[in-house]
């Protein structure tokens, strides 16, 4: 029997995760999108945001994000020796997940949060077209715990977040951000950038992979997607356990398409020196 070390795990993942994003901005000929999104997808459209973390880091740096203390990385697999590996607390996790029919057709299984909850959490809809990326980064650092919440003085992230308040609704949250020509040119430039692994693409190609995040909020673990009407609500976590429990919701979406391998994994956790 071949026994695969942790480093073989890696080495192959970021191949894999090199394949991945590269499929990202691939056409695909049954694009699964919501109606509202197909009406948005008239009105903008981005080129796609790669997952990967270096190209990330730079990109929030640019919208303000202090990532002195707290950055994203890879994580590697769901598994106890791959979670073992990333700086604790995690402030949140973004996962990069193939639009299967599989996957969209198990869309209902999800609990919206409650009235009450939704008031806790930041969220937003996507109404941009291959805006995902860019939604998932921000439903992470609008939801990570105030102490690494930094932004910068006057940085495009501390404006928009004083203009789209947690009570504001989700539409006109997307509604801001559709008006916002910074953001277009911020998030353009990342999608450009030398630190890309593969081609942007083109812009009328169709996506076959989507961001979503998931965070700690008031003790409740939340899938955030821009797609779906509100947050969705996991159940109970910590900071302290946010990562194994982001992965056992990451697991169940994995369950639904076993043979499919176009998942990534990514941390905004503490900054190794």
């Amino acid at each position: 029997m071949l026994l695969l070390t942790p480093l073989y795990i890696i080495n192959f993942w970021y191949i894999l995760r090199i394949a991945i994003v590269s499929i990202h901005s691939q056409p695909n000929k049954q694009p699964f999108e919501t109606p509202n999104m197909a009406e948005a997808q008239q009105k903008q459209r981005w080129f796609p945001l790669e997952s990967n973390p270096g190209l990330i880091n730079g990109y929030i740096e640019k919208l303000g994000y202090d990532t002195s203390l707290y950055e994203f990385c890879d994580v590697f697999s769901t598994e106890d020796w791959a979670l073992d590996m990333i700086p604790q607390p995690v402030a949140a996790v973004i996962m990069l997940y193939p639009l299967t029919e599989k996957q969209t057709s198990a869309e209902g299984d999800g609990v919206i949060a409650t009235e009450a909850m939704q008031d806790k959490v930041w969220f937003m809809k996507q109404r941009i077209g291959n805006a995902c990326g860019t939604i998932g980064v921000l439903h992470a650092l609008m939801n990570a715990p105030e102490p690494i919440r930094i932004f910068g003085q006057d940085s495009w992230l501390s404006t928009f977040a004083r203009d789209t308040p947690i009570p504001l609704s989700p539409v006109s949250k997307a509604e801001i951000l559709e008006q916002d020509s910074k953001i277009a040119q911020l998030h353009d430039d990342a999608t450009s950038s030398e630190a890309n692994s593969t081609s942007r693409g083109n812009l009328e190609d169709k996506l076959v992979t989507h961001f979503v995040a998931l965070v700690c909020v008031d003790g409740k673990l939340y899938e955030l997607d821009g797609r779906k009407d509100g947050p969705i609500c996991h159940g109970s976590t910590s900071q302290a356990t946010l990562l194994k429990d982001a992965c056992q919701v990451i697991k169940k979406f994995m369950a639904r398409d076993p043979d499919e391998m176009r998942f990534t994994i990514t941390a905004l956790a503490p900054k190794q020196t």
